[in-house]
């Protein structure tokens, strides 16, 4: 099989900071998703919507990914500070935890093995993807500060499905119980809220 590239938008969004927060990764209409957490940050916002994308495409071999990001969190976390904290055990430089350190692991095990870039875009300034993805992830935010549940999105899309290597889960024709219909992404505690297609 030969590679494929694919590029996607991520943001994160928080209303107060800490506070309602949400995230988004986005492609196109039939490939996106969202989500969030009643308290949180922005930092957690634009952390997750690159931890999930990666966690999506885990089993789709030759993928190459360019990260849409107008977060220079993000993109120095992955391309100047990393290599640094892992060498000192997720330990700053001043010898303090790693902020969001749960993230950064996983962050770190999403880009292992894996071919991806990351380009900075100024946000707010007219770029189509960072624009709707920006829309989607203050949208999830605002779910959350409104008490209600964001728009998950639709996921990966099912060409990029059909490509992934990962067991997909059986079509299920009964009924979906209410336990099956919000299968958590991460049970580690997280909070971390979306649903498993």
């Amino acid at each position: 099989m030969g590679s494929m590239e694919i590029t996607v938008a991520a943001d994160g969004s928080a209303l107060g900071n800490p506070g309602p927060a949400g995230w988004a990764w986005y492609v196109d209409e039939n490939c996106w998703a969202a989500g969030g957490w009643a308290k949180s940050t922005n930092n957690r916002g634009e952390l997750m919507a690159v931890v999930d994308f990666l966690e999506q495409t885990s089993g789709i071999p030759n993928l190459t990914i360019h990260f849409l990001c107008d977060s220079q969190y993000v993109i120095n976390s992955v391309t100047k500070w990393m290599p640094g904290w892992k060498r000192r055990g997720w330990r700053k430089a001043d010898g303090k935890a790693v902020l969001n350190d749960d993230l950064m692991k996983r962050l770190d095990q999403g880009l292992a093995g894996r071919t991806v870039d990351f380009r900075w875009v100024k946000g707010h300034a007219g770029h189509t993807l960072n624009e709707k993805v920006d829309q989607l992830a203050r949208g999830a935010a605002t779910a959350y500060q409104q008490g209600l549940s964001p728009h998950t999105g639709p996921g990966l899309s099912p060409e990029l499905r059909n490509l992934s290597t990962r067991p997909q889960p059986a079509v299920n024709t009964a009924p979906p119980s209410p336990a099956a219909s919000a299968t958590p992404l991460d049970t580690r505690g997280t909070g971390i809220q979306g649903t498993l297609f």
